[in-house]
């Protein structure tokens, strides 16, 4: 009985040990898996830091280039702002230009002809005989600038 039970024990072992093997079988195929999965992981990070890497040069590229056009925008905005206060400084002088040759065209009406009779046109100028007149000085005085 005494070699009986030995025998047990001894299969018993050999079985358990025939099951270590086959778990650790198991085991090596997951880790060779995992092994794999790691490369492929090192692959995906490095792919990703060279996009990053990329994108991180685009953005400069795009704040270079923002503040390009912010500059230029600046100076098209001073020139126009210059140009806007040039026109305004002509409008000015253009109407007391207008203004000044009313008051000769108002000046060289002929006035009444007694002082008891009143005048024969008491309505303030057309703008458009005014602007007529202004034209055709404006011409007359081209013209003799030309000649000369």
């Amino acid at each position: 009985m005494g070699n009986g039970i030995a025998l047990m024990i001894e299969l018993m072992v050999a079985v358990l040990l025939v099951m270590t093997i086959g778990y650790c079988w198991l085991l090596n195929r997951r880790l060779m898996k995992l092994r794999a999965d790691e490369s492929v992981l090192k692959a995906t990070i490095s792919e990703l830091v060279t996009a990053t890497d990329i994108a991180g040069r685009a953005i400069s590229g795009l704040k270079q280039a923002v503040h390009d056009c912010d500059a230029a925008l600046g100076e098209r905005l001073s020139h126009a702002e210059a140009i806007s206060r040039h026109i305004t400084e002509q409008t000015a002088l253009g109407e007391d230009v207008v203004r000044r040759i009313a008051m000769i065209a108002t000046a060289a009406r002929p006035g009444p002809l007694r002082p008891d009779q009143p005048p024969a046109n008491t309505q303030a100028p057309r703008p458009s005989s005014t602007l007529a007149a202004a034209q055709a000085f404006v011409r007359r005085n081209q013209e003799r600038q030309s000649a000369a």
